[in-house]
């Protein structure tokens, strides 16, 4: 069977349901806002297919059908309240209710939460991709002329740590007044890192998987890594409709394809065989980190962000073509 059958059906359903309560507008809407996730999650998906070669068959299952959940409502859902009510004093209980009834004053709170969004999102994602990059052991290069000299580096223990902290530093100082805010969502996200990747690495086995204490690790590094992609995408959802129910089906049928995607890559060996596609979703991490922390002293379009980690998807895959006709001829 088809690893999209079940994201079909559960669409198919979804869009129905959205049409009965909402007529058409709503229909159109979730649509676009699927359409938008899945285009711009792309470098996602490929990140996540490398983590999820680490993984054993029953934990990738679990990460299509328990993991859609954790992604539609703890991450669409949940996560963005207890953000909304941190920063602005409010019990989780009212945000949530503000999310239903007054879902206007909702999004402006959640706009107002945007530092401590970015500044956990971007110290995250750029730790994911330094950490890729910074790798002594790292022979294959994209990028020859920048990837070599960052892999060299990979030999200073750390050296990722101590780069995202310092740009954290760094951007404190042009924003004092929400200095406290951006330094301590930041610390979170690098604490995450930390804490979860090193729990995943203590655990695997058989070079290729992990226990199973290793496999609930990824599993949570992976939802991790999701959040970090997307919360920045609910709150620019906001610009298209304020309306919470027809932006959780939306981001969650993109979300559900996207994860669909993710296993189709693992069991076709795409990342074999295109050996720079990862390089570039790298890259696109890398993009969407600085265009997070740039989104927190000026206004960053969605689309633009997205789009950049779309065109170095492109490339990589056009230059993964390209190398495999060489070793063939």
């Amino acid at each position: 069977m088809s690893i999209f059958f079940f994201p079909s059906i559960v669409s198919v359903a979804a869009f129905i349901a959205v049409y009965i309560w909402g007529g058409f507008s709503a229909l159109f809407l979730a649509a676009l806002l699927a359409i938008l996730e899945i285009t711009l999650s792309f470098d996602n998906a490929v990140v996540n297919a490398k983590v999820l070669e680490r993984m054993d068959v029953k934990w990738q299952r679990r990460f299509l059908t328990w993991g859609i959940l954790v992604a539609v409502f703890g991450t669409r859902f949940l996560l963005p309240i207890f953000i909304v009510a941190a920063a602005a004093g409010l019990w989780p209980l009212l945000v949530a209710q503000l999310a239903f009834y007054n879902p206007v004053l909702y999004s402006q709170y959640l706009e107002g939460a945007h530092t401590a969004i970015a500044a956990f999102g971007s110290a995250f994602l750029l730790l994911v991709s330094l950490k890729y990059f910074f790798n002594d052991r790292k022979t294959v290069h994209w990028i020859g002329i920048v990837e070599s000299r960052l892999s060299r580096w990979g030999g200073i223990e750390a050296i990722e740590i101590a780069l995202v902290l310092s740009v954290l530093l760094m951007c404190a100082f042009f924003v004092p007044e929400e200095a406290a805010t951006l330094l301590s969502a930041g610390l979170i996200g690098v604490l995450l890192f930390i804490i979860i990747e090193g729990i995943a690495q203590s655990f695997e086995i058989a070079g290729s998987h992990v226990a199973s204490l290793g496999g609930a690790a990824l599993f949570t590094y992976l939802n991790i890594l999701d959040s970090a992609f997307s919360l920045d995408g609910v709150v620019g959802a906001f610009a298209i409709t304020t309306n919470l129910l027809i932006i959780i089906t939306g981001l969650g049928i993109g979300a559900l394809f996207v994860r669909a995607f993710t296993i189709a890559l693992v069991r076709a060996r795409t990342l074999s065989t295109l050996i720079y596609l990862e390089h570039g979703a790298h890259w696109a991490i890398m993009g969407l980190a600085l265009a997070m922390l740039f989104g927190i002293f000026v206004h960053v379009p969605e689309p633009f962000t997205g789009f950049i980690g779309l065109i170095f998807i492109i490339l990589a895959y056009v230059s993964s073509r390209r190398e495999m006709r060489k070793t063939n001829a």
